[in-house]
């Protein structure tokens, strides 16, 4: 086997509790929910009616182009947001980045629910 090294130079987080690595971490010392009342749909006839949410979230806030936005899922809004805080978080450069020896690693969970119902619906 061909152990390869890993090191992680940046870290960048969209969550309910923060937009940022900064504000998830300090929610999270402080034991702060992120669950609520559903607001980005109308949830009247679900039978839950509480959530954790993104609130607030503007995307060009976090670097985003609004025409792209507009263009991606909410969920891909996250994603990127969070990945240029973590290119902003270990000070790469676009050469840097554009090697093959750098990537990316993003997770979420159950996200594109949105385009989900959507595409269902049509």
């Amino acid at each position: 086997m061909n152990a390869r090294r890993v090191v992680i130079t940046g870290m960048g987080a969209v969550s309910p509790v923060g937009k940022s690595v900064p504000e998830l971490w300090a929610a999270i010392q402080q034991g702060k929910c992120g669950i609520g009342p559903i607001t980005q749909f109308d949830a009247s006839n679900c039978p839950v009616k509480i959530a954790a949410e993104v609130k607030d979230f503007k995307p060009e806030e976090h670097g985003i182009d609004p025409k792209e936005a507009r263009r991606m899922a909410r969920f891909t809004q996250f994603l990127v947001a969070a990945a240029n805080e973590a290119v902003k978080d270990a000070n790469l450069t676009r050469e840097q980045l554009a090697e093959d020896t750098t990537g990316i690693v993003a997770g979420n969970g159950l996200a594109g629910m949105d385009i989900l119902d959507e595409t269902y619906n049509k």
